[in-house]
């Protein structure tokens, strides 16, 4: 049900059971071991990339996958957003079908009764998944805007909760680089290095216990994103310059490294305390000119009949 073992396959290829495999996969991967365990719940948890930097992709996508996992886990939504899409789009598919099928005037009586039937069912199913379809459509159009406007994106906060300020749940994502690359506004296509980074991720977060808490019902799914200041995307962001929310809550935390910069921490050479002063002085800099920033697009999860209620 949940591959994240077999990495051939698509990240989010499994049916919804219930959060107790989350508990059942993170002792799985505990005794099969796995990279970058924290010592603390309010440490950052690092996740190293083979990629030499953090391209379009692998910043698109791990936001985009760890935010998919969120609400799957938190049983906002019945299955797999990638799922729901491809219902989504059949569903629309099915219904103009079914609209060219009855205009045709050779159909029976009893055809055009089954037809019209068939077609109420089919709208109710798109009305029901719309909002939510289109609020993750804005979501990632937002992020992938944000991606191309700045590429140095260095903290997200994924917060669950009514609102940003009272969140029940908040996963923090830092991305420590020092430069990044973009190769296009249209280049978000998974490749290899996203996947893998992006399973590391979600591994890692099952392995804490991420989603294994109770059901907080129908609640909302908030992306706050630390940029810098002279950004202009107010189609979806809004400045949140004093943004912080409680301190009640504990957050799962990781960081995400690149290639380069582990082999420059890593490096013995007499250049390495120019290197990362070098680096130290521009995150520095780029931390001073960042805020918070707010996504327009909030996910609202959706009710459904959960197996523990049948």
């Amino acid at each position: 049900m949940f591959p994240l073992l077999h990495l051939s396959r698509p990240i989010f290829q499994f049916k919804y059971t219930n959060t107790s495999l989350a508990k059942q996969l993170s002792l799985s991967l505990s005794l099969a071991g796995m990279e970058g365990e924290g010592t603390s719940e309010m440490e950052y948890t690092e996740i190293e990339s083979s990629a030499d930097y953090f391209d379009s992709s692998l910043l698109f996508n791990i936001i985009n996958d760890v935010s998919a996992f969120v609400l799957y886990m938190h049983q906002q939504v019945p299955s797999i957003l990638q799922d729901m899409s491809i219902e989504f789009d059949t569903l629309h598919e099915e219904y103009k079908e079914l609209g060219s099928e009855l205009a045709q005037n050779e159909l029976k009586a009893s055809s055009r009764r089954k037809h019209t039937g068939r077609m109420r069912e089919v709208r109710q199913g798109i009305k029901r998944m719309e909002k939510l379809m289109n609020s993750v459509s804005g979501f990632q159009a937002a992020i992938k805007s944000l991606i191309s406007e700045t590429p140095n994106v260095q903290e997200v906060l994924l917060i669950l909760g009514a609102t940003p300020l009272r969140p029940q749940y908040v996963y923090e994502l830092c991305f420590s680089h020092k430069n990044a690359v973009v190769r296009g506004a249209d280049y978000f296509v998974k490749h290899k290095a996203a996947e893998v980074l992006s399973r590391k991720a979600i591994r890692t977060l099952i392995s804490k216990d991420a989603g294994s808490a109770s059901y907080p019902g129908p609640t909302k799914l908030f992306l706050l994103v630390k940029a810098p200041s002279s950004i202009n995307l107010p189609l979806h962001f809004i400045p949140k310059r004093e943004f912080r929310y409680s301190k009640k809550i504990k957050p799962f935390k990781l960081r995400f490294k690149c290639k380069a910069q582990i082999h420059q921490m890593n490096d013995p050479g007499p250049d390495r305390e120019f290197q990362v002063g070098n680096s130290d002085d521009l995150v520095n800099s780029s931390v001073e000119d960042s805020i918070w920033f707010q996504c327009r697009h909030a996910i609202k999860g959706i009710a459904f009949n959960r197996p523990d209620e049948d």
